[in-house]
């Protein structure tokens, strides 16, 4: 499991240019079953995924292509967690 951190950079201001792009990378994250969780760092310093289902090498891939990342509006930060312990309803992480 993983969990990426979004960080907005110097360049934010251009973030209304791709909103849709990114939306679209989105959506196939949910689409092809690797993300999870996806939401906002307060107080609007970017976002954050919590991912699975996936290797690290996939995942760098698939977060090298989020327009975001490509266009230095936000710079990706991954932590691994191998989870020891959940939630019965999040058993499946634990697999």
């Amino acid at each position: 499991m993983f969990v990426i951190f979004l960080k907005f950079s110097e360049n934010k201001n251009r973030a209304p240019d791709f909103i849709q792009e990114h939306q679209d990378w989105i959506k196939r994250g949910f689409d092809d079953d690797v993300f999870l969780v996806v939401g906002s760092l307060q107080p609007n310093m970017g976002g954050a995924i919590v991912a699975h289902n996936t290797s690290f090498e996939e995942l760098q891939q698939r977060i090298n292509n989020d327009p975001f990342v490509s266009e230095k509006i936000v710079t990706a930060e991954v932590a691994e967690i191998s989870p020891n312990q959940a939630d019965t309803r999040l058993d499946f992480l634990l697999s």
